[in-house]
């Protein structure tokens, strides 16, 4: 006899000692075999039934040791055929077991093929399965079977069984049946009262109460039970979908493809995803993950037309929104002349695939769900409708997913041209429920004004040094390169054509080199470019005619030129390009260093890109509404700022081997001892000082990076060095201490104090100026070191 038994629940300890027993069927047999019952088409076996008791009584008086099940087999398989009815074998998947440990030892057809083919490694266990709980469920059937106290604490048990033939999982349901079955109490166990009764409805979690009026082993099962096991695949499928689409992690995909995989019953069933935009008129893969979408098959994005698919897609999906399957790929080819869709699909080795068209209220676009089989037939019209209850589960993900994608555009938006930085955005907050509040009682409510009080600022820059000049000369080698290859283009057409007008031209054309290369004057660009167009551009036209020759030194001149700007591009491309890409990266690493700074202590934070990267800090009690303000967090951010500064410094040193044009930065600290005022102002939906005397802080900032050392032509601000510009001498000697620091650790090198001549405006101020040792290996991942550093390091 086959007997399948869980290691995992073998093991738990119960209340009940379990004892195999057939009794409930002896006394079924002894009923029909009784002399009242003689004419009954039951009666003779019944006798012959009784008979088979009496010759092993272990059979009626029960057994724990679970080798007698093969002892007695063909016995046990006479006695319970009756609750195994031949023609229901092979549907019903039931089983003869004992409760709680799910032994189970006599199975249906169904029920043994389902097992054998789960594979040799399978182990029959409950998925929801808790020690404490199976205890205290034990406990209840004794409760109602011994005492009379019904407590429904039922729960479904589920089993979760490979199918090796399909290679996916199926799902069980089990509905226990345990009529064959009584309980005794031995001598060990307590007797029960009706306030037992409630104290145990009050504790079930205290599964020391329960053993305590329930020891392991205290009450005496016989009998058996039945389980009967039903396949809850698509509800358990459709139910782990609903769950998932709830998640939407990033491993959204992947997990529903497994889910669908089950409910299909194909192994290695693909699911895809795309948007189509119905904006743009194209496919768009959603942001998820890339390479989800099967249509797309690693392209981008793709025009959405009769040119990619056939008339009936178009006509089915993106204008009906009606369900497409394709169950052949090749007989699909036939038809529509093997168009990019198929290709794509054929590439990918796909046979048979189902479009579900989900149409997003949101913003309109549509969402396409994917299915999709190696194989031919796999996925047909019939298997189609399986999709029914899970579509409008996938509608409302997309209709959320739509929502939140609407969400992401608008906190982009707000973050990159209305910015309000997170560390300020309570007070916000606060204003407008406060607005709102009010206006509800009051038409003429108004918002409060956005001040903090009481905060000190920190500003930085990383200019990139002598830009305008580097811009100036690529200006000059683009229109050196233009007029150069103009001249060529009319030596040219001298040699065919004798005409005077070329040889004037080209005095022309020569006179604004020469004018180029001694130098530009403002206007000089508009002048040449005017006379181009005007001028040579028309004699171009007609030298194209003379020769094919002509005409292709002609159409080398005007490949140079840029297509959007008509001029001829390079150097300033590669400056712009240049440029470009050393803010790009200045501006994500001081962002990135800024979220570490924010958990230092919580400080408004804005920055702008110019020739370079610029930004503002202010720190003080008014910016955060939680944690108390020390002026150690801002003596802790100036340290941090310094050596940001040099981090950045070496994140521009090393940029230039990625750069066509070199270019170098000159850092720059504005240190202002006093507390201001700041303030947001509404019409400019950003942040300014507030106050007259705060004034001079904003003039000093705009006019500090042309600023020169007292008595030479020397520009403050260099490659190589951080200049720190200060009124006060405490300024200079705290960030002494801090340059002294980082000295210590090879970063900064000689350090000098310098005088700056008179700004317009604004007079007294000072500067230290340290050279910046740059790391052969600077890694942009380096913690930065704060200021409890520098204490430990002076304390030492």
């Amino acid at each position: 006899m086959k007997i399948i038994q869980s290691n995992k629940i073998k093991e738990v300890e119960l209340p009940l000692q379990l004892n195999i027993s057939f009794k409930k069927v002896f006394v079924l047999f002894e009923k029909y075999a009784h002399q009242d019952y003689a004419n009954h088409p039951f009666h003779g076996s019944a006798k012959k039934m009784l008979d088979l008791f009496n010759e092993n009584p272990e059979l009626n008086e029960g057994f724990s040791d679970y080798s007698l099940l093969e002892t007695y087999k063909e016995q046990i398989d006479l006695l319970l055929d009756p609750l195994f009815p031949e023609p229901l074998r092979s549907n019903e998947i039931k089983a003869v077991c004992l409760p709680f440990s799910f032994t189970s030892f006599k199975f249906s057809d169904r029920f043994e093929n389902i097992i054998n083919n789960a594979g040799d490694n399978y182990e029959f266990s409950v998925r929801n399965f808790e020690d404490d709980s199976m205890y205290v469920m034990a406990c209840t059937f004794i409760l109602g079977f011994v005492y009379g106290f019904n407590i429904d604490i039922k729960r479904p048990f589920y089993f979760d069984i490979p199918d090796q033939t399909s290679g996916t999982m199926k799902y069980y349901r089990a509905a226990f049946n345990g009529d064959f079955s009584e309980i005794t109490p031995t001598k060990n166990a307590p007797k029960l009262t009706q306030e037992d009764f409630k104290e145990l409805l009050n504790n079930f979690e205290n599964i020391d109460l329960w053993k305590e009026k329930f020891p392991p082993k205290s009450y005496i099962f016989k009998g058996f039970g039945l389980v009967n096991l039903f396949d809850v695949t698509s509800e358990e499928m459709l139910s782990a979908i609903k769950a998932n689409l709830l998640s939407g992690d990033d491993d959204l995909i992947f997990r529903l493809q497994n889910n669908l995989r089950d409910f299909y019953a194909i192994k290695d069933l693909k699911l895809g995803y795309s948007i189509f935009d119905n904006v743009n008129n194209k496919v768009c893969e959603t942001s998820i993950k890339k390479s989800n979408s099967i249509i797309l098959n690693k392209h981008v994005e793709i025009k959405c037309n009769e040119d990619y698919f056939c008339d009936g897609i178009m006509q089915k999906v993106f204008k009906n929104h009606e369900t497409f399957v394709i169950s052949d790929l090749e007989e699909y080819g036939k038809h529509t002349e093997k168009n990019p869709f198929y290709q794509n699909l054929h590439d990918s080795g796909i046979q048979s695939i189902i479009l579900v068209p989900i149409k997003a209220t949101q913003n309109g676009d549509l969402a396409l769900l994917e299915l999709a089989s190696p194989r031919a037939y796999d996925l047909n019209s019939v298997n189609i409708n399986k999709l029914k209850d899970i579509i409008p589960v996938f509608e409302a993900a997309v209709k959320r997913t739509s929502e939140e994608r609407q969400n992401v555009l608008e906190a982009t938006i707000q973050e990159n041209y209305t910015s309000i930085h997170n560390s300020v955005k309570w007070r916000f907050y606060e204003a407008a429920e406060k607005y709102h509040f009010e206006s509800q009682v009051n038409d003429n409510a108004k918002l409060d004004q956005i001040i903090f009080k009481d905060v000190y600022p920190l500003y930085g820059q990383s200019d990139i040094k002598g830009s305008s000049t580097a811009r100036n000369i690529a200006i000059k080698e683009d229109l050196t390169t233009q007029l150069t290859l103009a001249i060529s283009v009319l030596e040219d057409a001298c040699k065919t054509e004798k005409l005077p007008i070329y040889n004037e031209l080209m005095f022309r054309v020569s006179s604004y080199l020469n004018d180029v290369k001694s130098g530009l004057n403002a206007g000089d660009e508009i002048s040449i470019l005017d006379f181009l167009n005007k001028d040579i551009y028309p004699v171009f036209n007609h030298i194209k005619e003379i020769s094919k020759k002509h005409a292709d030194k002609v159409e080398v001149y005007m490949n140079r030129l840029d297509d959007n700007l008509n001029v001829v591009y390079e150097r300033r491309k590669e400056y712009e390009d240049s440029v470009t890409l050393l803010n790009d990266k200045l501006a994500r690493f001081i962002d990135k260093k800024q979220k570490v700074a924010q958990e230092m202590f919580p400080h408004y934070f804005e920055r702008y890109k110019t020739d370079g990267v610029e930004y503002n800090m202010y720190i003080g009690q008014s910016i955060t509404k939680s944690k108390p303000f020390d002026k150690l967090y801002l003596y802790n951010l100036r340290l941090w700022q310094l050596q940001v500064t040099y981090e950045m410094e070496n994140v521009a040193y090393f940029e230039r081997k990625n750069m066509k044009n070199e270019l170098r930065v000159a850092s720059l600290i504005l240190v202002h001892s006093n507390a201001m005022a700041i303030k947001f102002r509404m019409d400019e939906k950003q942040f300014d000082v507030d106050g007259a005397y705060n004034i001079r802080y904003e003039i000093i900032k705009k006019r500090i990076d042309k600023a020169h050392i007292k008595g030479t032509e020397e520009r403050l601000t260099v490659p190589g060095k951080i200049a720190i510009v200060y009124s006060q001498d405490k300024d200079a000697l705290e960030y002494t201490k801090y340059i002294n620091y980082l000295q210590s650790k090879k970063q900064l090198g000689k350090l000098e104090y310098l005088e700056l001549e008179e700004l317009q405006g604004v007079s007294g101020l000072k500067a230290l100026r340290v050279e910046v040792l740059y790391k052969k290996d600077f890694k942009e991942n380096n913690n930065t070191f704060s200021f409890a550093d520098l204490i430990k390091e002076i304390e030492s």
